[in-house]
C-alpha cells in the first residue's frame, strides 16, 4: 500500500472482504441498517481487540481521536457506545463465527509444512475445554458451579501452527465430552484428548469415521489384556497392550479391542497411560502426540491474556458470542500476517507492535524492521510461543 495508508488500514487489507460480505448476506446482517453496518461493527470490535480496549466508551473515545483517519480504515460514520452495544446485543454472532472459519480456512495452508518433532504425516488435532469466569448477576443464562456463572470455550485446534478449527461457546456447565457431537472426525487424522473425553460409545464413532484418537485413561478401567507387544524401557515406555474392555457398559459401546500404553515421563515424575485405536503407530510416537496437548494450552493462555475475552462489553449471549468470534478472528488474522510478511516475530510481539502503530502512515514490514533496529531484544519472544519457527 502507499505511504499514505494507516497500518489499521494495511492489515485489513490480509481480511477477505467478500467472504465477510458472503456471511453478512448469509444472515441479513445488515438488513434495514442505514448506518454502522457489520463491517463497522467488526473494524470497531477488531481495533478493540487489537488496542486493548477495555470499555465501550474506551472504543468511543479512542476512536474518536483518530476520526481523521477512519473513512479510509473502513468506518463511514462516527462510532457511538450506545450504537456499538445495540449490534453487539442484535446482529447475529454466526456472522463473525462464519468468517473467523473462513480465515481459519486461509491460514491453516500457511502452517501446514511446520515442523514437528513427530514421525507422523498426517493432521493432529488436539481437543480441550477452557472455562470463563462470569458474574452470574449480569450474565443469568450462564450458570456455573458453586454459583458462580461461566461461559465454555471447547476447542478442537490444528497443531501445525495452533490454528483454532473447532470452537462452541456454551455455558460452563456442559460436559466436554458432548463437545464431541459436534464434529465429524476426518479419514486418517489423529485427535488427541485429556481423559474428561472419555465415552467408549462416542470414541467407537472414530473408528467407524476411519480416525484415530489418543486419549489418557482414566485410573478405573475395567479390561482384559489379550496381547503384550515388546518395549524399551529406557524410553519411558512401561507396557504396549492390546486389551478388551470388560466394563458391563464400555464393553456395549466399545466392543472391538484397544490399544493401551503405559510410559513414565521422567521430568514430570508421572506415570501416563493411553488408549487408542491405532495399532501400527509405535508405541513411543504415541507418548509424543499426547505431549502435543499442550498447543490447546497455550492456545486457552494466549488468548485469555493477550485478547479481551476475559472482560466483556455486553451480558447477551449474542454479545458475549460475537466479541468472542472476533477475538479468535484477530488472533487467526495475526497469525496470517505473521506467515504473508514473513515475521519471525511470536504472535505477542506481533500483536503489541501492531496495538501502539496502528494508526502511522508506515509500510507495515517496515514498522517491524524499525522495531528489529531500535532494540537489542530477539525478535523471537519467549513468552507463550505458539510458532516457533
Amino acid at each position: 500500500m502507499g505511504q499514505e495508508a494507516t497500518v489499521f488500514s494495511q492489515i485489513l487489507g490480509f481480511l477477505p472482504y467478500n467472504d465477510f460480505h458472503v456471511c453478512v448476506r448469509r444472515y441479513d446482517g445488515n438488513k434495514g441498517i442505514r448506518r454502522f453496518s457489520c463491517w463497522e461493527q467488526f473494524l470497531a470490535m477488531a481495533f478493540a481487540q487489537l488496542t486493548h480496549r477495555e470499555s465501550l466508551r474506551d472504543i468511543e473515545v479512542s476512536l474518536a481521536a483518530h476520526q481523521k483517519n477512519l473513512y479510509h480504515a473502513g468506518f463511514r460514520s462516527p462510532v457511538k457506545r450506545s450504537t456499538l452495544a445495540e449490534a453487539n446485543e442484535t446482529r447475529d454472532w454466526k456472522i463473525y463465527a462464519d468468517f473467523a472459519h473462513s480465515l481459519v480456512a486461509r491460514a491453516r495452508p500457511l502452517y501446514a509444512d511446520t515442523e514437528l518433532a513427530l514421525d507422523l504425516d498426517a493432521t493432529v488435532y488436539a481437543r480441550d475445554a477452557t472455562t470463563i469466569d462470569l458474574c452470574l448477576s449480569l450474565f443469568p443464562w450462564a450458570p456455573s458451579r458453586y454459583g458462580h456463572g461461566g461461559v465454555k470455550l471447547h476447542t478442537m485446534i490444528d497443531i501445525h501452527g495452533s490454528i483454532p478449527v473447532f470452537i462452541d461457546i456454551t455455558h460452563a456447565r456442559v460436559p466436554d465430552v458432548l463437545a464431541l457431537d459436534n464434529v465429524v472426525p476426518l479419514p486418517g487424522s489423529y485427535v488427541v484428548m485429556d481423559r474428561g473425553y472419555i465415552d467408549f460409545q462416542r470414541l467407537y464413532r472414530f473408528n467407524q469415521a476411519s480416525a484415530y484418537f489418543v486419549i489418557r485413561a482414566k485410573g478405573d478401567l475395567q479390561f482384559r489384556r489379550r496381547y503384550s507387544h515388546p518395549i524399551d524401557e529406557s524410553t519411558g515406555l512401561r507396557c504396549d497392550q492390546t486389551i478388551v474392555l470388560t466394563g458391563p457398559k464400555s464393553s456395549q459401546r466399545y466392543p472391538i479391542p484397544l490399544r493401551r500404553i503405559s510410559y513414565y515421563a521422567p521430568d514430570k515424575d508421572t506415570h501416563f497411560v493411553f488408549l487408542t485405536n491405532d495399532f501400527l503407530l509405535p508405541a513411543l510416537t504415541v507418548a509424543d502426540l499426547y505431549r502435543h496437548r499442550w498447543h490447546v494450552e497455550l492456545f486457552f493462555r494466549w488468548i485469555k491474556q493477550h485478547l479481551r475475552i476475559k472482560r466483556f462489553l455486553g451480558t447477551s449471549p449474542n454479545s458475549v458470542k460475537t466479541q468472542v468470534w472476533i477475538a479468535i478472528a484477530v488472533y487467526v488474522l495475526i497469525a496470517i500476517i505473521k506467515k504473508r510478511l514473513g515475521l519471525r516475530h511470536s504472535l505477542y510481539t506481533i500483536l503489541q507492535i501492531l496495538s501502539t502503530t496502528l494508526f502511522e502512515k508506515t509500510p507495515v514490514q517496515l514498522v517491524f524492521q524499525q522495531y528489529d533496529e531500535n532494540t537489542s531484544i530477539p525478535a523471537v519472544s519467549n513468552q507463550l510461543m505458539l510458532f516457533n519457527i
